[in-house]
């Protein structure tokens, strides 16, 4: 599942929509992010003590950070998405 819903309520509220509509409760959620090298370390606690496959660029400026986390409910896998919004540079995949 691939939306970025933008930084709006309306946004949030499709995401949190689609999700539903797409998902079962529990459910293990796949997080793909990209950020500037100097976010990693911001990125990855967004994750706490969760695992993450963490992956640079080429040129070493840019990482995609990988996490799969078991979730009991859309709101969330939306505050997740909400915590990592707020790093500069993230892109959410």
């Amino acid at each position: 599942m691939n939306v970025t819903p933008g930084s709006n309520k309306g946004g949030w509220d499709r995401f949190q929509h689609l999700l539903d509509d797409q998902m079962d409760w529990p459910s293990e959620f796949v997080f793909k992010f990209i950020a500037p090298q100097a976010g990693l370390g911001e990125l990855k606690a967004v994750f706490g003590l969760h695992p993450v496959r963490v992956r640079s660029s080429r040129a070493g400026n840019y990482v995609s950070v990988t996490a799969r986390m078991q979730m009991h409910s859309s709101t969330e896998v939306i505050a997740v998405y909400k915590a990592a919004s707020g790093i500069k540079g993230v892109i959410m995949l």
